[in-house]
Parts: C-alpha cells; structure tokens; sequence
C-alpha cells in the first residue's frame, strides 16, 4: 500500500482538475487518479469551446457561484498565461414568455447584471446573422463568452502538479471503501492501493458505476456538436461580431452556438435538449445522417448563412439529474466521500467554483458557498 494522502481525486476531468488545483494551492497531499489521458475527448469536457454566461435562466441560484467562477478562471489565466476566458457577449432568442428569457431576465434582475433586450428588428441590426420571428426577443449580455475546456483542464492540472499534487493517468479506479468512523478511505486503482482521509468522486457520466451502492437518478445522453462552414461572410462568424448563443424556439429543439474562435476554425452549434440514453461503453460516436438533418431543420430558416458544410463533428456525453440540477454534497453514510455529479450540460463554466467548493467540502466538511440546490438528498427522495 502506498503512503497516504489528505485527498484522493477520482476522475480529473473539469471539476476534478479544479479539485486538484485547489486542494494543493491550499497545501494538501493530493493524489488525482484518472481513467483516461489528461484532457480526453470521451466523456464531457471536450469541443473546443464551451459557453460563459452570468444571467443564469436555470435558477439565480447560481449566479454567486457563476460570478465567482469568473474571478477563478481570471485567476488562472493569470497564472498559467493561457488563453482561457474569452469575453465576446451572449444572446439569449425566444419569445418573451419563455423559460429562457424569463429565466435570464429575473437573473438579471435579481443581481443587478447589465443588458438590453431587442426585438427582432434590433436583432436585425445589431445581429444579422440571425433571422428571429416577429414574437421573439434576444436577451443580450456583454459578458457572456466561451472558454477553451481542454486548455483549461491542462492548466488546472499543470497549476496543481507544480504544486505538489501527484497526478496518474490511465488509472482506472477499481473500487474504494469508507471508515465507518466518518475518516479514512482505501481506494483500490488498476496500480496499486491507496489510503487518504477524504476522497472526491468526480467522474462524470461513469458515476454509477462507482456510487453503484448508493443509486442515484442519473442519464447519461448522447449529443452530437457540430462545426459547420458558412454557405458565405465568413467573417460575419468571427468572435468579434458573433455573440455565443442560446436559442429557445416556440417550435424546435433547444439549441446553442459559438462563433469562430480562430482564423482556421469554423462555428460551432448543438441541440441542447434530448438526446438517446446511452452509457459511456454504449454510446454510438458515429456521426448518423439523422443527426445532421437535425442541425440542419433546427438552424435553416433560423441561420441560413450558417448552413453549409460540416467541416467535422463529434459527440460528448451529458450526465443528467431528474431537474438539471448539479449534485455537489457528501455521500449520506460517509462524510468523508464527496460527489460532484450530474452537471446536466451547463457545468463547465462553474467547474472552477466547484474545485473550490469541493476541496472546502474534503478539507474542512463544510463550504461558504450557497449549494443548497445541489443537495443529493432531493433527487434521493425522488
């Protein structure tokens, strides 16, 4: 058995890298296990881009938690002098009554966040790429954006081991068992077998397989994200003129885009809603014709420059809670056991937040931030 460690880290994808980072700028012993390379593109938190935003339409719950991530990823950029956090604004589409525009707008409200609201002529103006309905609005924020997710997960890593943390890929964990006494576990890896007092599982769409003893209401779902080549202005897709996006139709599917982040690159877009049920051994990563066509319905008439070509496309996973809710809280029988699961598509923006609030949550068992919401005992009692 080898020497002990303060924190064991299951899984060093977004929060797990964040985890590791935080824990060893604190001082920690840590050891970070990780199934697969560093940085993958199997699971969660790979694409080229993710979305940023602060006028957050899911609860404005997160909105604390979503401002301070802002601070850390600043912070870390700083630090590993990468390119990071990209500020290029957001627009929210929908008609005025809907989840999307209401949700951001009492956000907003709420926190006093900056932002204007066109119609469709505005949009027409200020965003011709678009083609919005007579009924639809754009909520429009400035400091929206994207970061790189596979960038970010290096420098958590690479910011972390410079720190001391003992970081091992291609390490599958077998299995791991909790003292009674509410400190201590053994972790069992495909290597060896190691003792810490806390351990964070963070592993994204493979959580039920590890937390099989404690069964929780988890989806796994396929998505497909495509990147496609304007039928013409390329440069209308620039980050500088073309805001991130997320489009909430009275008819069609959810859906999200980026804008070119390089002069090589092309925009990207996904359907955010839906998705087959899968796991990560069944999943289909073949692109189907059926998954183009529906890209394609859902951004015809809506983007019609966008429409061209598919320059290349892939999948990622979504790990899913009942309420698309995070999970972030102690195993209920052991303390000592953290759970950072179900991100439900909208986690990676936060994962530099979560890293905090989860070495707090190994280090000490408790955390100033509000993670009320993201109680495991709420989708336990479901």
């Amino acid at each position: 058995m080898e020497r002990s460690f303060d924190v064991i880290v299951a899984g060093l994808g977004a929060m797990g890298s964040s985890a590791a980072y935080h824990l060893a700028k604190r001082g920690a012993k840590v050891l970070g296990l990780e199934a697969r390379t560093a940085a993958h593109d199997q699971g969660s938190s790979h694409g080229e881009s993710r979305i940023i935003r602060q006028a957050y339409f899911e609860d404005p719950a997160y909105v604390p938690l979503v401002l301070r991530a802002y601070q850390l990823w600043e912070q870390l950029e700083a630090e590993s002098a990468a390119d990071l956090l990209n500020i290029i604004g957001g627009v929210a589409i929908g008609s005025s009554h809907c989840g999307l525009i209401s949700g951001c707008v009492k956000s907003a409200k709420t926190y006093g966040l900056v932002y204007d609201l066109f119609d469709a002529n505005e949009m027409k103006r200020h965003f011709p790429q678009f083609v919005l309905a007579e009924n639809e609005v754009a909520f429009h924020e400035q400091n929206a954006g994207y970061l790189r997710p596979e960038e970010c997960i290096r420098q958590h890593l690479r910011c972390a081991s410079k720190r001391g943390a003992d970081l091992r890929f291609e390490e599958p964990i077998l299995s791991w068992t909790a003292a009674e006494s509410g400190e201590g576990v053994t972790v069992v890896s495909a290597k060896g077998v190691y003792q810490a007092n806390s351990l964070v599982l963070s592993v994204g769409p493979w959580t039920s397989e590890i937390l099989q003893s404690l069964p929780v209401p988890l989806t796994v779902s396929r998505r497909v994200m495509f990147w496609l080549r304007p039928v013409a202005q390329h440069s209308a897709f620039d980050k500088k003129i073309f805001p991130i996006f997320l489009w909430e139709p009275d008819q069609g599917p959810f859906l999200y885009g980026l804008p070119r982040i390089d002069e090589a690159g092309d925009p990207k877009i996904a359907i955010h809603h839906g998705g087959e049920e899968c796991t990560p051994s069944t999943i289909d990563r073949n692109i189907r014709p059926e998954d183009e066509a529906a890209i394609r319905s859902a951004i015809e008439f809506r983007i019609p420059l966008l429409n061209g070509e598919v320059s290349h496309a892939a999948t990622c996973m979504y790990t899913m809670t009942p309420d698309e809710h995070f999970i972030i809280d102690a195993h209920p029988r052991h303390p000592q056991v953290i759970v950072a699961a179900g991100f439900s598509g909208h986690g990676f923006k936060f994962s530099s937040v979560v890293g905090e609030i989860l070495s707090d949550l190994a280090m000490t068992r408790k955390t100033a931030k509000n993670i009320a919401l993201f109680s495991g005992s709420r989708v336990r009692h479901q």
